[in-house]
């Protein structure tokens, strides 16, 4: 079954006078539990499709759904509620706030729900224990390594049980080892909690955790490969 559903997107960007189009009539769908790498050269429209899926951008035209849900019709205040409960976002540059513990960066989602705080902190025990961090709660980003800050990162996405979970380049900054503990965890949160999963990704390492790989060439779906 289908939870993301992309039907005949147009996308352009105007650049001082010029218009730049990255999509002119994407269709593709997602089905609920996959795990997808998105693959293509810097520029091929990778990044500009997880934000119209996570509703971080609209589409020029056409219709973004998600869980039967018209993310791409939505207001601003509309969409903060939405994706709130339904996306768990990753970046490659961690976004954590340095004057935060790991506890406090993956309880932050968390302060928008009606939760009270003993629930806050059992999800955000949760959490840190499928990133296997439970011994880091109390560490700021700088006593961490990148891997850990990445794993941080990714325990807050999942902390409020998202439907979807997004990844632009979560192994970009990674050495080898950091990268195949991340893509390990990735691979758990899909077969064992279900997590539907997009990553955008240069990785051929990651390429090969997923289910199956879109190649995107400029804006164009030139093949999709199934695993």
């Amino acid at each position: 079954m289908a939870l993301v559903e992309i039907r005949d997107v147009h996308k352009s960007f105007t650049r001082d006078t010029q218009t730049v189009d990255v999509y002119t009539g994407l269709t593709v769908d997602f089905d609920e539990g996959s795990f997808t790498a998105l693959m293509g050269p810097s520029g091929s429209g990778k990044s500009t499709l997880l934000n119209l899926v996570a509703g971080l951008d609209k589409p020029t035209s056409g219709e973004v759904k998600v869980a039967g849900a018209m993310v791409s019709s939505m207001n601003a205040s509309q969409l903060a509620g939405w994706r709130a409960r339904h996306v768990g976002f990753v970046f490659q540059s961690y976004n954590l706030l340095p004057v935060l513990t790991a506890q406090q960066n993956v309880e932050l989602p968390l302060l928008l729900t009606s939760l009270s705080k003993k629930e806050r902190a059992e999800r955000v025990a949760i959490a840190l224990g499928v990133v296997g961090l439970e011994d880091r709660v109390d560490h700021y980003p700088r006593q961490l390594s990148g891997g850990q800050e990445q794993r941080v990162s990714i325990a807050r996405a999942i902390v409020a049980d998202p439907t979807l979970i997004l990844l632009d380049e979560p192994t970009g900054q990674l050495d080898a080892k950091s990268s195949e503990e991340v893509l390990v965890l990735l691979q758990r949160l899909n077969d064992e909690f279900k997590k539907t999963i997009i990553v955008v990704t240069h990785d051929a390492r990651a390429a090969e955790r997923a289910k199956s790989v879109l190649h995107l060439d400029k804006g164009v779906l030139v093949e999709a490969v199934a695993r």
